[in-house]
């Protein structure tokens, strides 16, 4: 019966479900991702799960198909503009990530070895996809057992991450009702709101991007097909360069988005993101298989140093752009935290953050709209470009 591709399908995704239910009741603080991974593990070592499961739902199978589309797909998504009137965050989040990865290469490498160390950069620095370019380079070295390193990682990160990054905002909060008095919070929320209606009047009366497709043919299955081409560009110049097809991939969707042949947010505008999102989850699900409780083990004291290591390398980044663009450390470094949770834990945490620290109203939105920006851009950068240049140009050395 457990054969059934709908019955398989079905069973993980009740564990997918409770993962997501447990994210939302505790604002992402424990995360979808930490909470399925753990389950399948602990449900398949104690035989509840058997092992062929994944194979017999197809939906991995899609989620490994999709792969490449999504990059592109990533590459749809950069906001341009945004990144440019926020250019302090981008520069202090890279420096989190950078200083991060070469403080894991260089302290992790001589106890546990380089294939470890390297294995631990790219999911401490970003999300799933940075986890997938790992994972698969691992398996075709030969080296599938260390994908238990990667896994753990990025269930973990956030735990870690998220603490931390509430820490410094809070403070930061703090500082800012100190410096500022309530009348100047009002005036300088009116000001914020009055810059922002201009800006979105300015942006309503430019003419709107023109795209290679017209409009009535922006259908799903072109779109698809769109992202699809990209993906298999990205694969044929991966044969032909070495250059992992991810970083190709991210390219190809930036530079086509630019020259309008991709709409922003392609799998959002095809309708698909969510199935495709769900069969990513499935495929990642799927690396796991092979893990064992003695692995989880051995490679434990490993991940906990990675996992340290790491946060220590990201605090030093964020510390260090802090001092270069003048930023209060309180605000830079949260920024450059977010690389251990992205979107959507740094919106959550400047809500909460701001809701917890103003004692009105204006209070509230003075703080959110303060942090809000530099935190999206700092998630934005790390999660969705950074690692997975990271994890690509790494794991190419092994």
């Amino acid at each position: 019966m457990l054969k059934d591709p709908v019955i398989a399908t079905t069973i993980i995704l009740i564990l997918i479900v409770v993962g997501e239910i447990i994210s939302i009741k505790t604002r992402a603080r424990i995360p979808m991702l930490a909470v399925t991974l753990f389950g399948y593990l602990v449900l398949i070592w104690l035989g509840v799960f058997p092992k062929d499961l994944l194979e017999n739902s197809t939906l991995s199978t899609l989620g490994s198909l999709m792969f490449a589309p999504l990059i592109v797909h990533m590459g749809t998504l950069i906001p341009i503009q945004l990144i440019k009137q926020q250019y302090k965050s981008v520069i202090i989040a890279l420096l989190g990530i950078l200083i991060s990865t070469i403080t894991i290469l260089l302290v992790v490498t001589p106890f546990f070895g380089y294939e470890i160390a390297a294995s631990g950069v790219g999911p401490i620095s970003g999300g799933v996809v940075a986890f997938l370019i790992t994972s698969e380079k691992l398996k075709e070295l030969g080296l599938a057992s260390i994908v238990t390193v990667p896994a753990v990682i990025l269930g973990l990160q956030t735990l870690i991450g998220l603490p931390l990054a509430t820490f410094f905002l809070r403070r930061y909060a703090k500082k800012l009702i100190l410096v500022r008095g309530h009348e100047s919070y009002i005036a300088a929320a009116a000001e914020a709101a009055a810059e922002t209606g201009s800006k979105l009047k300015k942006e309503a009366a430019e003419p709107r991007k023109k795209y290679w497709l017209p409009e009535q043919y922006a259908t799903a299955p072109i779109l698809m097909f769109q992202l699809l081409l990209g993906g298999t560009l990205a694969v044929v110049l991966n044969h032909f360069t070495g250059i992992n097809y991810a970083l190709w991939g991210l390219v190809i969707g930036l530079v086509g988005t630019y020259f309008g042949f991709y709409r922003q947010s392609m799998l959002e505008q095809s309708n698909s993101f969510g199935i495709v999102m769900l069969a990513i989850v499935f495929a990642v699900i799927a690396t796991m298989n092979g893990v064992t409780f003695q692995m989880l083990l051995d490679y434990f004291p490993a991940i906990m140093a990675i996992l340290a290591i790491g946060a220590v390398g990201i605090i030093l980044g964020g510390l260090i752009g802090s001092k270069l663009v003048k930023w209060d450390l309180n605000k830079g470094i949260p920024v450059a935290l977010t690389a251990m949770f992205g979107f959507p834990g740094d919106y959550l945490i400047c809500e909460e953050v701001s809701r917890s620290i103003g004692k009105t109203k204006e209070e509230e939105e003075y703080i959110f709209n303060e942090i809000l920006s530099p935190m999206l851009v700092g998630g934005f950068t790390t999660v969705t470009i950074a690692s997975v240049f990271i994890a690509g140009i790494v794991m190419g050395t092994l």
